[in-house]
């Protein structure tokens, strides 16, 4: 879904590289990833009224989502310190 906000090529424009990078060479950077885009549609959908949610499931999705875009920043970030550091 293109038109979906919080695409993480918009939340990381500074890592779309490293992203693409990771998600073919670390199979747990691929799930976050993953789980993180399955989450962010199902926030977009129920913002839309597509599948509406109550505000119960909607804090949590948010949360959710909040989590695992703070793991993936701290993955990106890591590789970044690795890679600075030798």
């Amino acid at each position: 879904m293109p038109n979906t906000p919080h695409q993480l090529a918009e939340e990381f424009p500074d890592y779309v590289g490293k992203i693409r990078h990771l998600r073919e060479t670390d199979g747990h950077f691929r799930r976050i990833t993953d789980e993180y885009e399955v989450v962010n549609r199902g926030i977009h959908r129920a913002e839309t009224n597509i599948e509406p949610a109550d505000d119960f499931h909607m804090a949590d999705m948010r949360k959710e989502r909040m989590r695992l875009k703070d793991e993936i920043y701290g993955m990106l970030t890591r590789l970044e310190a690795a890679d600075t550091h030798p």
